[in-house]
């Protein structure tokens, strides 16, 4: 009977160990890393497609448009203009506005 007991008591804590909730919630914590990723701001009217392609949810297509919109449109006057590319939603111009500017004299790091 005591035996059964210990068994039991593995097998409960196997299963709260291995459940869906147990799992995911640090997931849902913020992750800390050794060091943390720095991204320089760039001037949207001066940069290249391949800088672009270094901000967060930029890829080659998006940023290919984002340079086509300023050849033929002209410059950026604000960075909320970058919003009139299509692809560029609120979601991914919150992710993208720490790392623009318009006119920026210094690149920061």
């Amino acid at each position: 009977m005591f035996a059964m007991k210990w068994i039991l008591a593995i097998l409960l804590g196997f299963a709260f160990v291995s459940s869906p909730f147990v799992v995911t919630l640090p997931a849902a914590l913020p992750q800390k890393t050794a060091s943390p990723v720095r991204r320089a701001v760039i001037d949207i009217n001066r940069a290249s497609a391949d800088d672009f392609t270094r901000l967060p949810g930029v890829g080659p297509k998006l940023a290919q448009q984002i340079v086509a919109y300023r050849t033929k449109q002209g410059p950026f006057h604000r960075v909320e203009d970058l919003m009139i590319i299509k692809g560029i939603g609120s979601k991914k111009w919150n992710a993208l506005r720490p790392y623009v500017c318009v006119g920026c004299t210094a690149m920061r790091k």
